[in-house]
C-alpha cells in the first residue's frame, strides 16, 4: 500500500514537472553570483539565469535575493540536474499576450530601440523584439539615430505574426498623430504677433520653412535679419531651433509668414542721429550694382554709394572696377531718409579732390607738359596727372597750318607742352592749346588796326562771291561781290586779278574766324563825301565831275610834292 502510494506520488510529481516545461512560472531568487542569478522554481528544481536578462536594454538589473520573478522553463532538468530557465523568454511570452491586446485595441506601445539591422532597427517591447523600418523612424529622414536609441518611447504596431514571431512597429505614425493634434491646437490659437519656437525644416533661395510643431511657416529671407542676406543658409541650418514671430496668418489658406528680425531692435530707429549728414564712417561693401555699391554701416543699416559719388575722376567706369565686395571703405553721409530707410553715401568725399589740386597748381594760362594718350578725329588727349587728362582741339594746335594738317604731325606717346585754356571742374574737362604757347600773329598784325580804317589789300583769290584778300601783308579778309563798287555794273569779281592791290575800308573784325570784312564800296562812298565837303556842294552849281576832278588833281599834286 505504501509502495503504491509512493509510486502514485512520484508519477504525479513527474507529471507536474513535465507540465511546467514550456511555461512561465514564478520562482524565488536564491542568490546572485558572478552575474548569474540562482532561482528556485519549486519541486526542488533550481536554475541559473544571466543577470543581464533582468534589465531593460541599456539599463542595469534591479534584483536581490528573495525577490519573486517570472521565468520561462525550457527544461526541468539538464545534464547538471538544474532547470533550464530564461527570463527573456518569460518576458517575451508576457509581452506577446499584452501586445496582441494593445494591437487589437489600436493602442500605442512603449519600447526601446536597441540595435541596427538591415533596413531598419530592432526595438525591445518589454521582452518582445520588434522591427522598426528606417522609413518609420521619423516624419523626416534622420541622419543620426544615436540620440533615439536606448530611450523608452511610444510606438504604433503596424503588423503582428505570432507564428513567425514577427512584429513591425512605427515611431513615425505616433509622431504624425501627435503632430496632427498639435497642428489643430496651434492653428486654433495662432495670432499675429505671437512668438513661437520652431525648427528649420527646409531652406530655399527665398527663405526657410520652419516647423512650429505640426504646421509650417515661411520665414522669408528679408525677415531673417536686419542686415542684408544673400541666401538664408548664411544664417540658418536645417534642424536649427529658432524663435520666430508670426507676421501674417491667413486662417483660410493656413499660410503663416514668420519673422526673426522683428524680435530684435530696429537699427533704423534714430538713424539720422547716429549717422548725421557730413559725418564719415567705416563700412563694408555688401553688394555691387551697375548704378553703385551698397555699404553696410552696421548690421541692418546699409547705404548706397551712387557711381557718381565713388571717384572724382572715374565717371564712366563700372563700380566693380572701383570697389570689391567685402572691401572695407571710408564713406561720408550725404543724405538720410529714415522714412524710406535710405542713406546716401559718398566715397570720393573722403578723398582729396585731384581737381582742386590741379586747378591750384595749373590755373588758366599755366604751361604744362604731358604724354599724348590718344588721338581722335577732332584732337588729342594728353595725360597731365595720374587721374586727369586734358584735350587739345585740333584748331588749337597751330596758328598757320590747317587743323587736320597740324593734327597729323603728332603721334600717340609723344610728349608735348601746352597752355591751360580752360578748366571745367563740374564736367571734369581741361582744355589745352599748343599754339597759344606762341603769340597770336593775327593779334600782332591787328595792332593799331580799327574798324573803319582804310587799308591797301592784295587780292589772293577771285571767287564768284567776291575777293579773298590780305591786308597789311598778313591779315586775311574778304570783300563781298556787292561791296566791290558803288556802281552796280562794276560789282564783278572778274574785273580783278590775283596779286592786284585795292584800297578798301574795314567794316568788321571777326576775332573768332580771324578775318576782316572789307568794302571798296564803303571806301568810295567815304571818298565822295569827303570831296563834296572840301570842294563844293550842289548849291554852288559845280558838277560832281568837277568836284571829283579837283579832288583827284589835289591828291596828285600832294603825291608829287611828297
Amino acid at each position: 500500500m505504501a509502495n503504491e502510494s509512493f509510486a502514485e506520488l512520484l508519477e504525479e510529481s513527474l507529471g507536474e514537472r513535465d507540465s511546467l516545461e514550456g511555461t512561465v512560472v514564478k520562482g524565488t531568487v536564491i542568490s546572485i553570483d558572478n552575474d548569474m542569478v540562482l532561482i528556485d522554481v519549486g519541486l526542488k528544481a533550481e536554475g541559473r539565469v544571466p543577470l543581464k536578462e533582468f534589465g531593460m536594454p541599456g539599463q542595469p538589473a534591479d534584483l536581490k535575493a528573495g525577490d519573486t520573478v517570472e521565468v520561462f522553463v525550457d527544461r526541468m532538468e539538464d545534464k547538471n540536474g538544474e532547470a533550464m530557465l530564461s527570463r527573456e523568454k518569460a518576458r517575451r511570452e508576457e509581452s506577446w499576450i499584452k501586445l496582441e491586446e494593445q494591437f487589437n485595441a489600436n493602442e500605442r506601445v512603449n519600447g526601446v530601440i536597441f540595435g541596427r539591422v538591415k533596413g531598419g532597427f530592432t526595438v525591445d517591447l518589454n521582452g518582445a523584439v520588434a522591427f522598426l523600418p528606417g522609413s518609420q523612424v521619423d516624419i523626416r529622414p534622420v541622419r543620426d539615430i544615436t540620440p533615439l536609441m536606448n530611450t523608452p518611447q511610444p510606438f504604433q504596431i503596424l503588423k503582428m505574426d505570432r507564428s513567425r514571431g514577427n512584429i513591425v512597429v512605427s515611431r513615425r505614425a505616433v509622431l504624425e498623430e501627435t503632430r496632427a493634434e498639435q497642428r489643430a491646437e496651434l492653428v486654433e490659437n495662432l495670432k499675429e504677433g505671437q512668438v513661437l519656437e520652431g525648427v528649420v525644416k527646409n531652406i530655399t533661395d527665398y527663405g526657410a520653412f520652419v516647423d512650429l510643431g505640426g504646421v509650417d511657416g515661411l520665414l522669408h529671407v528679408t525677415d531673417i535679419s536686419w542686415r542684408r542676406i544673400n541666401h538664408p543658409s548664411e544664417e540658418l541650418s536645417i534642424g536649427q531651433v529658432v524663435n520666430v514671430q508670426v507676421i501674417r496668418f491667413n486662417a483660410e489658406t493656413q499660410r503663416i509668414s514668420l519673422g526673426m528680425k522683428q524680435l530684435q531692435a530696429d537699427p533704423w530707429e534714430g538713424v539720422d542721429a547716429k549717422y548725421p549728414v557730413g559725418a564719415t564712417f567705416e563700412g563694408r561693401v555688401t553688394n555691387i550694382t551697375d548704378y553703385g555699391a551698397f555699404v553696410e554701416l552696421e548690421a541692418g543699416i546699409e547705404g548706397l554709394v551712387h557711381v557718381s559719388e565713388m571717384s572724382w575722376t572715374k565717371k564712366n567706369v563700372h563700380p566693380g572696377k572701383i570697389v570689391s565686395t567685402s572691401q572695407e571703405v571710408k564713406v561720408m553721409v550725404l543724405d538720410v531718409d529714415p522714412n524710406k530707410r535710405r542713406i546716401s553715401l559718398g566715397i570720393k568725399q573722403c578723398q582729396e579732390n585731384p581737381w582742386d589740386t590741379f586747378t591750384e597748381k595749373y590755373p588758366v594760362g599755366a604751361e604744362i607738359e604731358g604724354e599724348i594718350k590718344n588721338i581722335t578725329e577732332f584732337g588729342m588727349f594728353v595725360g597731365l596727372t595720374e587721374e586727369i587728362d586734358g584735350m587739345v582741339h585740333m584748331s588749337d594746335i597751330d596758328w598757320h597750318a590747317a587743323p587736320e594738317e597740324a593734327l597729323a604731325r603728332y603721334n600717340k606717346g609723344d610728349r608735348v607742352k601746352a597752355k591751360v585754356l580752360d578748366v571745367d571742374v563740374e564736367k571734369e574737362r581741361v582744355s589745352l592749346g599748343i599754339k597759344q604757347l606762341e603769340s597770336d600773329p593775327f593779334e600782332e598784325a591787328m595792332d593799331g588796326v580799327r574798324k573803319g580804317d582804310v587799308v591797301t589789300c592784295t587780292v589772293t583769290a577771285v571767287t564768284e562771291n567776291g575777293l579773298e584778300v590780305t591786308a597789311k601783308d598778313s591779315l586775311p579778309g574778304f570783300i563781298r561781290k556787292a561791296e566791290l563798287s558803288r556802281d552796280r555794273s562794276e560789282q564783278r569779281p572778274d574785273r580783278f586779278a590775283q596779286g592786284e592791290k585795292v584800297d578798301a575800308k574795314i567794316t568788321a573784325i571777326d576775332k573768332a574766324t580771324r578775318k576782316l570784312t572789307l568794302s571798296i564800296k564803303a571806301y568810295e562812298t567815304a571818298e565822295e563825301k569827303e570831296a563834296m565837303a572840301a570842294y563844293g556842294s550842289s548849291d554852288s552849281g559845280a558838277s560832281l565831275g568837277d568836284i571829283l576832278g579837283a579832288a583827284l588833281k589835289k591828291r596828285e599834286e600832294q603825291s608829287g610834292d611828297a
